[in-house]
């Protein structure tokens, strides 16, 4: 059997009402040449006998399907196991609560012969929650600058919007297993110092916002060595080493900065944690902070605390809110 152009790695755990959604806007692609390898990592509900049932009822396949089972091991070793599994020569990674337009992969085919040396190609996407669905981005077709980009938007490239040459994912050693967030920003920063990144200015998947807390990385507080934010020291040796593809070492400190005064701010609130962020606050250049960060690890943290505690509760009402004018 040839080699099919794109393998769509798909890691699944425990997302019984998202994953035939998932499935569904792949399988539904108008660009035929691809494969799907799913990673069932170590689901403790019906995800895999859900997926199984699909795949059961697909008749007359003009595609590869492959459904693996793993303990669990974490996103990044799911996806990297997919790969392994996988044989096409472009990889594409789409989690199993959000999806694809039919589009997305014939896109993604027309950007690679535009582009055909860049080491990431992404498409814009969509943040997808009942009254705040929104366009993620506002950049042109074409070659983008990373971290300048990052810094003046959204992440210029998502996971479930991305497509990456096998080779470049294998030079780059892949995902880094046991970060449980943000191990995919490490690989595309990463990537962005050695290749250009080619962007499609169309939203052509959609990030599922309305996913329950506890089913959701970024919403839970890991323990500091499975969050990016303190694996960053790597990365920042490679910035100083190779700074290209016209991003300064400027670009990638504000960048740094940025995610580390925005991210840890609930570890410096948790007592376990907070000498940790503390120790990764001390890196960031205060200086160029805005005066509302610098207020706000300032307040006492009792303070703080109340304040935030204040503003969570005023939001799950707003959703409740919501949730229930939509349902009328």
């Amino acid at each position: 059997m040839n080699k099919p152009r794109f393998s769509v790695i798909m890691p699944l755990y425990n997302k019984v009402p998202y994953i035939q959604k998932a499935l569904e806007s792949v399988v539904s692609q108008t660009y035929r040449d691809f494969e799907i390898i799913i990673v069932d990592d170590g689901s403790t509900d019906c995800s895999l006998s859900v997926v199984q049932g699909y795949v059961r009822g697909l008749l007359d396949l003009d595609f590869r399907l492959h459904v693996l089972s793993q303990k669990n091991a974490g996103v990044a070793a799911a996806r990297n196991r997919g790969v392994a599994e996988s044989s096409g020569e472009f990889l594409c990674f789409l989690d199993a609560d959000d999806w694809w337009e039919p589009e997305f992969l014939e896109e993604m085919d027309r950007l690679i012969a535009e582009y055909p040396d860049a080491g990431i190609y992404a498409s814009n996407y969509i943040y997808y929650k009942p009254g705040k669905t929104h366009v993620a981005l506002d950049l042109l077709r074409g070659y983008v600058n990373y971290p300048k980009a990052y810094l003046h938007g959204e992440m210029p490239v998502w996971t479930g919007a991305t497509c990456m040459p096998r080779k470049v994912f294998d030079e780059m050693g892949g995902f880094l297993e046991g970060i449980k967030l943000g191990e995919d920003f490490l690989l595309w920063a990463k990537t962005s110092l050695h290749y250009k990144v080619a962007f499609c200015e169309n939203p052509l998947a959609y990030y599922n916002n309305d996913v329950p807390v506890h089913m959701r990385a970024t919403r839970n507080l890991h323990a500091p060595q499975s969050n990016m934010l303190f694996s960053l020291s790597p990365l920042e040796s490679e910035i100083q080493r190779n700074v290209g593809n016209d991003a300064s070492g400027e670009d990638w400190k504000r960048l740094l900065d940025k995610l580390r005064v925005g991210g840890l701010l609930e570890y410096w609130l948790n007592e376990e944690y907070h000498n940790a962020a503390a120790a990764e606050l001390k890196k960031v250049d205060w200086d160029r902070q805005s005066k509302k960060n610098l207020r706000m690890y300032k307040m006492p943290i009792c303070v703080l605390k109340a304040n935030r505690k204040i503003m969570q509760i005023g939001s799950c009402c707003k959703q409740k809110l919501i949730r229930l004018l939509n349902f009328k």
